[in-house]
């Protein structure tokens, strides 16, 4: 029997692995600091707005029929006559475990009333983002396959009127065509009155979004007349966000169209529809993943004044409620969790990018 060379045993798949584990190893830290870094700065943004506004905590608190020794008493109870670098150190410590403090506008814990009132912004934002992307992304393609055509005109037309109307006007309009005078859809709200309290009594509350509740408990008749409240304000909202991707969609189409590879792929006679919509649309799905999840925080955030119009109890009005309270607790509370949205949307986003994009995964 041959001997064994001792360069046989050197097994080059070896070192490879030790090599992209520790590749891993190293970005899984660089994102752990980036993320620690963000939330930090985030931390520190709404801690000093909530020493810049001019709005007493104490006062707040106690009204403004406290007296001077019960002021000092809460003013120190709170932490408030310490230096501000020991403030932020308290306030970071309460944020991490999830501890804003109490409302008071509900004498609850913020914590317990944003856990009430997010899932049905979820539910609202993720409707309206889901009918912003089934329609948008089709009609920019179709927008950037005939430039210049009356397609591409409706499209343009379709997508600058999204931008330019109100969105506080478009709601007060659908609220008073399809159900004020054609009674096509559900009124303000999440439910009607009769059905609110079947609601409370019947079915449990597992997500907290109304839709899936009801259907997980197999109440039908409450969940029909859930999705007739739903669809006007996540159709407003939709709107908006069907502008903003078929316009960013046009934009992104337009460019890789024109590339080389797309002029090679129709001279060697491959099907325009496999042009388009495989080899042109999976090269600009990467920047368009930003585009959404970007348009899926500004709903979770930024529809304020559709849950107003539409009376919808969800985070938007729940912060609008408590900043005209003066409940400073509530409203950064609330802009913490708006802003957790945006950095885990932007990190999910990140993911997304390795499946979708091989050079992101090398």
């Amino acid at each position: 029997m041959a001997a064994t060379d001792v360069n046989d045993l050197d097994d080059t798949p070896g070192p490879h692995r030790a090599a992209r584990a520790f590749a891993l190893v190293k970005s899984i830290a660089s994102l752990a600091v980036t993320l620690a870094v963000t939330i930090l700065g985030l931390l520190a943004i709404t801690f000093i707005i909530g020493r810049v506004v001019p709005i007493d905590p104490v006062l707040a608190v106690l009204g403004e029929r406290a007296t001077a020794e019960q002021a000092e008493a809460a003013r120190e109870a709170m932490g408030l006559n310490e230096p501000l670098w020991y403030q932020f150190a308290l306030y970071v410590r309460d944020a991490v475990q999830f501890d804003f403090g109490k409302s008071t506008l509900t004498s609850r814990p913020v914590i317990e009333d944003i856990a009430r009132v997010f899932p049905a912004t979820l539910e609202l934002a993720t409707i309206a983002t889901i009918f912003g992307v089934l329609l948008g992304i089709p009609a920019g393609v179709l927008a950037a396959t005939k430039p210049g055509s009356w397609i591409d005109q409706l499209v343009r037309l379709i997508g600058l009127m999204g931008y330019s109307m109100p969105i506080f006007w478009l709601g007060l309009m659908g609220l008073l065509v399809f159900y004020g005078q054609l009674g096509w859809v559900g009124g303000p709200g999440r439910l009607d009155t009769s059905y609110e309290f079947m609601y409370d009594l019947d079915v449990p509350r597992v997500t907290g979004a109304i839709l899936i509740d009801t259907a997980l408990a197999g109440a039908w008749d409450i969940f029909r007349n859930a999705l007739t409240h739903i669809i006007l304000p996540a159709a407003v909202l939709g709107y908006y966000s069907m502008a903003y991707i078929s316009r960013m969609t046009r934009s992104f189409m337009l460019e890789q169209l024109s590339q080389e590879y797309i002029t090679t792929a129709r001279v060697k006679g491959m099907p325009e529809w496999r042009v388009v919509w495989v080899h042109a649309l999976r090269n600009v799905m990467v920047p368009l993943i930003t585009v959404i999840a970007l348009s899926y925080a500004n709903l979770l955030e930024g529809s304020v004044l559709t849950e107003t119009v539409f009376a919808w109890p969800g985070l938007g009005l729940y912060i609008t409620n408590a900043l005209f309270s003066a409940d400073m607790a509530a409203v950064m509370g609330g802009t913490i969790c708006v802003g957790l949205v945006f950095i885990v949307l932007n990190l999910l986003s990140d993911v997304l990018y390795r499946f979708v994009d091989p050079r992101a995964r090398s």
